[in-house]
């Protein structure tokens, strides 16, 4: 019996890219220069082995994300650390020019990321669901998914052809529980890419090694210093190894639906995507092609809750 491994590079190949080379074109988006680098990396770095074409998206420029700097140079600093990493997993990146904190989903900022979506001729597309912490992260999401019906709208962005079909749209990975918890239809194993992703995100520099945001004088020295590569790869190793094996074993019975039994059970790490209610849904049938052994059903578009008062 053959078994068909799901990943996002499999799911990938269902789709009838809308570029002639034959090759998939997939677009993720972030709020800041780090998130998509974060959320999808190691998902993005396998797809560019295969030759498909990927962007990461930072839609702020992240100029107020440092506790110690602010403005045009840290905008230029973060814009060049993602450039850096982008390099290292093998794909493209754009950072646009919207301030860091200040981002809200009018009509002008949906004219732009549809343009944006459509001049990368998406066929997937990943974005944050619009429930965050962070206002930029949920109107980041908000946003997308105001897109994503209008991609495919002629008189809307004119100057820039609609796109031949929907994109399939997709959700990156969040613990917030409410209106409803993230619940993955894909979880894919990054084991052979976690190493590269590593060296993707080594190169930004201002938000781990120094923090970031929240950073402090005080987490700067918990760091190896910048002369101790060898000792600052592996704090980064010893917290994203935490992180994305934690991802693994959340979702180890959707692994273990996808993989197989002992393949699932022997994933590390995991990146996850939820099947997102708007633009192109994959058919049931579709997906039962590609993974034969282990595809969750396509959620219905309502969703029942429990009532609070129940």
């Amino acid at each position: 019996m053959i078994r068909i491994l799901l990943s996002l590079l499999a799911f990938a190949t269902l789709l009838h890219a809308q570029n002639d080379d034959g090759k998939l074109r997939i677009i993720v988006f972030g709020a800041h220069p780090d998130d998509a680098e974060y959320k999808a990396g190691g998902s993005a770095v396998k797809w560019a082995r295969q030759g498909h074409h990927v962007k990461l998206v930072s839609v702020t420029n992240g100029d107020i994300g440092h506790w110690k700097e602010a403005g045009g140079p840290l905008a230029l600093r973060r814009a060049a650390e993602v450039a850096a990493c982008a390099k290292k997993l093998g794909v493209t990146s754009q950072v646009l020019d919207i301030h860091d904190g200040e981002l809200v989903p009018t009509l002008e900022y949906r004219k732009l990321l549809t343009r944006v979506i459509r001049e990368w001729k998406a066929d997937i597309v990943i974005a944050p669901r619009p429930w965050d912490y962070h206002p930029d992260h949920r109107y980041v999401g908000v946003l997308i998914q105001d897109a994503a019906f209008m991609v495919a709208v002629p008189f809307i962005v004119p100057d820039v052809p609609p796109l031949k079909k929907n994109p399939v749209f997709l959700y990156s990975s969040d613990g917030f529980q409410k209106p409803y918890p993230f619940t993955p239809d894909i979880a894919v194993s990054v084991d052979d890419s976690f190493d590269q992703k590593l060296d993707g995100i080594h190169e930004l520099t201002s938000q781990h090694y120094e923090g970031g945001a929240n950073g402090s004088e005080e987490h700067v020295k918990s760091v190896p210093p910048a002369s101790d590569e060898v000792g600052r790869r592996a704090w980064l190793k010893r917290r994203w190894g935490a992180r994305q094996g934690n991802e693994a074993d959340k979702y180890r019975d959707l692994l273990i639906k996808l993989y197989g039994e002992e393949k699932g059970k022997a994933v590390k790490y995991a990146e996850t995507f939820e099947i997102c209610e708007y633009g192109r849904r994959p058919s049931l049938e579709e997906i039962k092609k590609l993974f034969p052994k282990g595809h969750k059903e396509v959620r219905p578009y309502l969703r029942l809750t429990p009532q609070p008062n129940k």
